[in-house]
């Protein structure tokens, strides 16, 4: 990220703020009004766009003069309002200083962002990134379609036709042929897991899942009643075990089974083209329904081409997809593809959560989706320099931890030299980092030998994570930590992560 925004990037990026702005202005967001005004209302669209990162300092009111065509008052008088609005901090000696205004009880839910955090604490509890470039555009134009709705009742339980048929070309663009009548948006991926639990799970009915898996899914699945058949993945080593999972498969009966094949949560693990065609064998035999969760199935980081989907070789699968690894998690907006012979099924089980998904943010994702290779182009540069620089860190300070570098995703998964994931969860806290213990990652216990360390945070504040985490290991290493059947409790019955 660069420190310094120059005079002519600045002036390219809010375009001319004249006495009569041309049409293209309004529509980048510089309004009407004062020149200063627009001016202001132009950077800081850019601003809350992330074109002008925070962080990054912006030319003088005199050196933007010239590029920008206005008079140094007026340029002037633009920052006076941004600085007031919270936009600018400006030093002596430092310059103006893009901020984002303070939002009032943080950014970050209370039950995600744990307690007393300072402002210098590296939170890898969550593997969901800031907003991308263009987010707060989309809003803009998902504001302006808005009136269109508005003389319905505003419910959609299945989604908006716009985004389930965006979302179906998506399908149908990787070889899984959809029709928007398959698609059904829900809140997030762990919305359309409930959906489909919903409707395949019954109390006690066993349902196979991978051993690490999604803390979250954990939590919602039990909640169903369901009883959980772990299956193992090695994944310093070999991965899959189809063999150990369809002994599984056959021996527990499993009604269904939640798999993450793509850049597996938390492994970073990717099942190639022949496991899929094997697992599918296995699966159609068992009649078990197949849960694909394919939240990270578009992060892959060295241009690698992506397998078929899974459903492609088995079509009773269901499919789940989100947002808010790729997009926004604040879309709250995430889909599941149903075949054909469960819509009706997987419908009913929607409407006994909610009745839909708000409709402008499901108008923001269509039009998000519609320029979504340029979004992902970002997203894929952001996470390989965070990736790359938390592994070479590791490398550097925590040699003795085994990692395998993932192909794409957005998390390491880290063997210890020896059990102590708690304890440094504890640990890692007094020297700035937020963790979760690898036990939460367990469906059945255990798991305390590894770490899941999100690499989405900017490469400039993960950059400070292994060292902290040295530290950290030391205390473990050398007795420090001491861990009190509460701490250990509270550590592995925490699941809200990200």
């Amino acid at each position: 990220m660069p420190s310094h925004a120059s005079a002519a990037r600045v002036a390219a990026l809010v375009g001319s703020v004249s006495p009569s702005p041309p049409a293209s202005v309004a529509t980048s967001g510089a309004g009407s009004g004062p020149a200063y005004a627009r001016l202001a209302d132009a950077l800081r669209h850019a601003i809350t766009d992330g074109r002008l990162p925070e962080g990054i300092r912006l030319p003088s009111e005199r050196e933007l003069t010239g590029p920008v065509g206005l008079s140094r008052t007026t340029v002037t008088r633009a920052y006076a309002e941004l600085r007031e609005q919270g936009y600018l901090e400006t030093r002596r000696g430092s310059g103006s200083v893009v901020r984002l205004p303070e939002v009032p009880g943080g950014r970050v839910d209370h039950l995600l962002s744990p307690a007393s955090l300072d402002s210098e604490a590296l939170d890898l509890t969550c593997t969901a990134q800031a907003a991308p470039t263009g987010l707060a555009e989309a809003y803009a134009q998902a504001l302006a379609e808005l009136p269109c709705y508005l003389a319905g009742t505003g419910y959609y339980p299945s989604g908006i036709p716009v985004l389930r048929e965006g979302i179906a070309q998506r399908f149908t663009e990787r070889g899984l042929p959809t029709d928007p009548e398959q698609v059904i948006v829900t809140a997030g991926a762990l919305g359309g897991v409930a959906t489909a639990a919903g409707a395949l799970v019954r109390r006690r009915d066993p349902v196979l899942v991978e051993s690490p898996t999604y803390p979250n899914v954990i939590s919602a699945l039990t909640g169903t009643g369901a009883r959980l058949v772990p299956h193992p993945i090695d994944h310093l080593a070999s991965d899959w075990d189809l063999p150990g999972l369809t002994a599984a498969v056959r021996s527990s009966g499993a009604r269904a089974a939640y798999l993450i094949p793509d850049f597996h949560n938390p492994t970073g693990a990717l099942m190639n083209g022949d496991q899929r065609r094997e697992l599918a064998r296995v699966l159609r035999a068992a009649g078990t329904v197949a849960i694909v969760d394919e939240s990270l199935v578009d992060l892959p980081l060295d241009g690698q081409e992506m397998p078929a989907p899974l459903a492609s070789h088995l079509p009773t699968a269901i499919t789940v997809g989100s947002a808010s690894k790729t997009l926004w998690g604040g879309l709250r907006v995430g889909w599941l593809r149903a075949p054909r012979g469960r819509v009706e099924e997987l419908a009913n089980s929607r409407l006994r959560q909610d009745l839909g998904t708000p409709v402008l943010e499901q108008l923001a994702t269509a039009h998000l989706l519609a320029r979504y290779d340029a979004v992902l182009a970002e997203r894929h540069a952001q996470l390989r320099a965070g990736r790359d620089v938390l592994v070479a860190g590791l490398a550097e300070h925590l040699p003795e931890w085994r990692v395998r570098l993932p192909g794409g995703g957005m998390a390491l998964w880290c063997a210890l030299p020896m059990p102590g994931s708690t304890a440094l969860a504890v640990a890692a806290r007094e020297h700035g980092v937020v963790l979760a213990s690898g036990p939460n990652f367990a469906p059945a216990g255990g798991l305390d030998g590894w770490v899941r360390l999100p690499y989405a945070l900017p490469p400039e504040r993960l950059a400070q994570v292994p060292a902290r985490l040295a530290a950290a290991w030391e205390d473990v290493v050398r007795g420090r930590v001491r861990l009190g059947t509460d701490v250990r409790r509270r550590e592995h019955d925490r699941r809200i992560i990200a």
